[in-house]
């Protein structure tokens, strides 16, 4: 510390120049955040999966809609500005793709136009990122929009901006609340006008110089960075830096007060209570540092404070001596004394329970406790509306086609299915029927569109028993048309046998008479056969050989006509009338072709065994089927998408369980089909929230896991004992889950929220046992250094307690204080972690460090110390 005394002025003077000229060349940290995104799922995730498939087929095309709620219900005129505005969206060019006209037919009517007919929707299909997505949207609002009409534009990618937007605010609110907050502070703690700049000036260099070296460390090598990075450092270095200047500012004060001079009181501020900061900065910082291990990029993001803490301790061993020396007892101006270092009346009062009746003050602390935490229910919401309230368009959006159309219908869930082979095929395609038909069947699926169920009702032509009861019913017409033509027949063999008796059998019109009555008699048996037992094999055999005997007795009248006089004429239409009942045979004995060739393949389809459906030949490449095939296929027909509707919010915990039964179902299904060996991922809302509840469960409990052991081995080695790293941390668990306990109370039970916010608990936790530690590092290395002089266990307490009280109290109030900035950013997790942190320092401070940490230190006595021993002074 001598040498730093030595060399402040050129040591602060490049600190200065040091913290300008990055922050002027550091990349922009806000731009770096929003360009991370809101999520930052790995690529194993199911929802990215789904997204990497459609970006590699060209395919990530972006749905936005503009939706038009109306006071009453649509009519002739609002059809027409309808119409214009689907019209005038398609004039904007790229990004657009496709718009979808509300009106343009009954088909599309139905499915975007509410029931009550007072919610419009207009579906606008973008291919492009978020950002061209957005500007999208902002020429949707600026040209399209009439200004007397009330519409929302809304979608993913735009609740996700407006949630960026909300947070990017809600730090610009979070860093001026917090400046104030901490002048006043510690304009009240010091009743001094100078004193309070010297932790703001020194906590506003770490904060710009660590900002900046952050951005570099992203842009370098891929440093983690989330809309949370910036708001944690602002609310960890503003917070634990005003804590470490009071400790060391108070413990000056003290130092001066004793009569020591200005050096020798810096010295020796730094020998103690910098002692106590470095090694709770280093517990801070390896607490921050741990995170780092984590797999999730959102929860790794806060690793970024690690980097703070780092250039925190370097700011206070070197800027902060420099105020000290410069200033010297001018520091504390106006006031003569400062109250940092009164003791303090409130700990001396709770030290006589927790050292003299330690077991009594561990029941206090237990009945305080314990009933919260069998309240909790580690309810969780992964609400992403939730987060910026219903003030946005985006949301306002959202709730109207909620109120319109259902939850489910505003953000489906996507299964996307990708095959090396092509899917559109007649024997594929109705394997996508029956995972239709088994996800329809999950309690909380509305329905499925899908590219046998377009509109979301199911093609029912397309199954196998429709189509043998139509094909039932051309049999029975098939009989009643050979039926008839017997009936011809044997109308043309009466008239036959007349000419025959006329002409005494010549030219061979009784031998054409025999003929016909044989072949009808061949006719006859043959109708009856298909009508008594449907053997359309055997029907379309014979018929063939009637014809052809047909086509020789038209062609003998034919020529007999022509031989027998006035009866010529007769012959003739007789003939004529043969032909004609022929042509009807041979119609009918077509149709009965293509019915049993339809039958045999019916029959030799696995395909109708396995699904109960049948896909004629061609039917797919039919007009009716093209604009299904272009909305619900991709790369050449190797890809196909489905749509599920939810009956739940999407954003709900009930969701969240669908998208699982669905993922189930979906693999169940395709067992043993030609779907097996394709990739199948699932997109949309519900199931990133689905994938983001997985990670962040498994990631939650490796990385406190990490975090814990750290911060047990780094406590141990400090303190020489591996009995109070245990009791430490075990008291900073019983504070978060006392915390978070409330905070689910509050906002759950009370707000009527679905959970606390899925990202709160993780942060809530690294915050609060980070910052918690410190106050028992505050309070027991001030026990250690009583204790090595020689007094008693019970004494060594009492005089840290009395010591450190006021510090701590002080220093958890202000650190309350800058998690309470974030209570106005208006962003919900931000809220509530600002809770738990707020309800557990003060709980921490006021309760448990002083009751519950004194009474299991006294309980062990000089045990506390084991195995290793707590060195004396000699």
């Amino acid at each position: 510390m001598k040498t730093v005394l030595k060399l402040k002025w050129p040591i602060t003077i490049g600190m200065i120049i040091l913290t300008v000229a990055l922050f002027l060349l550091a990349p922009n940290l806000t731009e770096q955040a929003e360009e991370a995104g809101s999520f930052q799922l790995s690529q194993d995730a199911s929802s990215q999966m789904a997204a990497t498939i459609l970006a590699d087929a060209d395919a990530a095309d972006q749905t936005i809609s503009l939706v038009i709620p109306l006071e009453k219900e649509l009519d002739e005129p609002m059809r027409e500005t309808l119409a214009g505005m689907a019209k005038d969206i398609e004039v904007l060019g790229e990004p657009v793709t496709s718009v979808l006209n509300p009106v343009e037919s009954a088909d599309l009517e139905e499915q975007l136009v509410s029931e009550d007919q007072k919610t419009i929707l207009i579906p606008v299909t973008v291919d492009g990122t978020d950002e061209e997505v957005n500007a999208v949207a902002d020429e949707i609002r600026e040209t399209v929009i009439p200004e007397d009409m009330t519409a929302y534009v809304t979608g993913e990618a735009i609740i996700n901006n407006d949630v960026n937007i909300s947070a990017q605010e809600g730090l610009k609110r979070t860093e001026i609340i917090t400046v104030v907050l901490i002048f006043g502070l510690l304009l009240a703690v010091f009743r001094s006008i100078v004193t309070p700049f010297i932790p703001l000036v020194a906590v506003g260099i770490s904060y710009l110089l660590s900002q900046s070296i952050v951005a570099f460390l992203i842009d370098w090598v891929g440093f983690p960075v989330s809309n949370y990075t910036q708001i944690f450092l602002v609310a960890i270095l503003f917070g634990i830096g005003t804590d470490y200047c009071i400790l060391l500012l108070s413990r000056y004060k003290e130092e001066l007060s004793a009569g020591h001079g200005v050096e020798e009181a810096i010295v020796n501020t730094y020998k103690t209570a910098g002692r106590t900061l470095l090694i709770s900065g280093i517990a801070v910082f390896i607490g921050f540092f741990a995170i780092g291990f984590a797999e999730f990029p959102i929860f790794k993001s806060a690793v970024a404070v690690a980097v703070g803490i780092f250039v925190l301790l370097l700011v206070l061993f070197t800027v902060v001596p420099f105020f000290m020396a410069l200033l010297k007892e001018k520091l504390f101006w106006p006031a003569k004394k400062s109250a940092g270092h009164k003791d303090s009346n409130l700990w001396i009062q709770m030290s006589k329970l927790s050292i003299n009746r330690p077991l009594l003050s561990m029941l206090v602390v237990a009945v305080i406790t314990v009933p919260l935490l069998f309240t909790y229910n580690n309810s969780l919401s992964f609400n992403t509306v939730d987060e910026i309230g219903s003030d946005y368009e985006s949301v306002k959006g959202l709730r109207a086609i909620e109120d319109g159309f259902g939850k489910g219908d505003s953000l489906p869930i996507e299964v996307i299915v990708k095959s090396d082979e092509t899917l559109t095929t007649e024997a594929i395609v109705p394997y996508f029927e029956e995972v239709s038909r088994e996800i329809e069947k999950i309690d909380g699926v509305e329905g499925v569109r899908s590219i046998t169920r377009p509109t979301g009702e199911v093609i029912e032509d397309l199954y196998a028993d429709k189509q043998l009861g139509l094909l039932s019913e051309g049999l029975t017409e098939a009989g009643s048309g050979l039926g008839e033509v017997q009936a011809g027949l044997t109308e043309i063999q009466t008239n036959l046998a007349g000419i025959s008796e006329q002409t005494r059998g010549a030219n061979g019109i009784g031998e054409a008479a025999a003929g016909l009555e044989q072949l009808n008699s061949q006719l006859g048996l043959v109708t009856q056969g298909l009508q008594q037992t449907g053997n359309v094999q055997q029907t379309v055999g014979a018929l063939p050989q009637i014809s052809g005997g047909l086509t020789e007795i038209q062609q003998g009248l034919a020529g007999a006509a022509g031989q027998t006089g006035e009866l010529g004429a007769g012959l003739m239409q007789l003939s004529e009338g043969v032909g004609a009942s022929n042509a009807g045979l041979v119609e009918i004995q077509n149709g009965l072709a293509e019915a049993a060739e339809m039958m045999q393949n019916m029959s030799d389809s696995k395909t109708v065994r396995d699904t109960g459906l049948f896909i004629p030949e061609g039917t797919l490449e039919g007009d009716e089927f093209a604009q299904v095939l272009d909305r619900y296929t991709f790369a050449e027909g190797t890809g196909m998408k489905m749509e599920v509707i939810l009956s739940d919010d999407p954003y709900s915990p009930a969701a969240i369980d669908t998208t699982a039964k669905i993922k189930d179902a979906v693999e169940r299904t395709v067992t043993a089909t030609p779907l097996e060996e394709a990739d199948i991922a699932y997109g949309g809302i519900s199931s990133i929230n689905n994938d983001l509840q997985d990670v962040s469960s498994s990631d939650f409990t490796n990385t406190v896991t990490i975090m814990l052991i750290s911060l047990f081995v780094i406590l141990a080695i400090m303190f020489r004992s591996l009995i109070m790293p245990l009791y430490m941390i075990g008291s900073l668990l019983l504070t978060y889950y006392t915390s978070i306990a409330i905070a689910e109370l509050i906002f759950v039970n009370g707000l009527g929220y679905d959970g606390i916010s899925w990202a709160v608990p993780f942060f809530g936790f690294v915050m609060l046992v980070a910052l918690g530690v410190d106050y028992s590092i505050f309070l027991l290395d001030r026990f250690r250094e009583e204790s090595a002089n020689g007094v008693s266990v019970r004494d060594a307490m009492r005089t840290s307690m009395a010591k450190m009280g006021t510090v701590i109290i002080t220093a958890a109030i202000i650190l309350a204080g800058t998690f309470g900035a974030m209570m106005p950013s208006g962003v919900l997790s931000l809220v509530q972690i600002a809770t738990i942190v707020i309800t557990g320092l003060l709980l921490y401070g006021l309760i448990v460090l002083p009751l519950l940490i004194p009474a299991i230190s006294v309980s062990f006595d000089r045990g506390v110390w084991w195995p290793f021993g707590n060195k004396k002074r000699s």
